[in-house]
């Protein structure tokens, strides 16, 4: 246990986000392939309209998962969820969900360095965005 009488086992470790990550990942493979063939089902269709719809799988995909259904998909299947730090009850609203999308993408790999050393295993991007990621129970 730690001080504030809070099992450790209920945050996620590094290990278990890395796996959502890449799962992640790949599904951002499937969602850009699947929105390549749909727009492959029409003619001519603008660069700007590829690279818009592109640019809003990927920019929002996290922060609407997170903020909807209190997790992405590679979170959903290694069982857990993203929280507000004050309320583990609750999701994170959108824009924290997004600000926590910006952090993580612009600190990439040093966001997680903190895990290991945070009471909760908070990465530098959820203590930004003020969430926690706890396993499902």
């Amino acid at each position: 246990m730690t001080t504030d009488s809070t099992p450790s086992e209920k945050y996620a470790s590094l290990a278990a986000r890395i796996k959502g990550l890449v799962i992640d990942s790949i599904v951002l493979l499937v969602f850009i392939f699947i929105g390549s063939l749909v727009l492959s089902l029409f003619n001519d269709v603008p660069d700007s309209i590829r690279i818009g719809l592109f640019l809003f799988i990927f920019l929002f995909y996290d922060p609407l998962f997170t903020s909807i259904f209190g997790a992405t998909i590679g979170h959903m299947f290694i069982a857990v969820r993203v929280r507000q730090n004050a309320d583990e009850t609750k999701n994170i609203t959108f824009p924290a969900a997004l600000l926590r999308f910006v952090a993580k993408s612009s600190l990439g790999w040093i966001s997680l360095l903190t895990i290991s050393k945070s009471q909760k295993h908070r990465a530098i991007h959820d203590m930004v965005a003020g969430s926690v990621v706890i396993y499902n129970v």
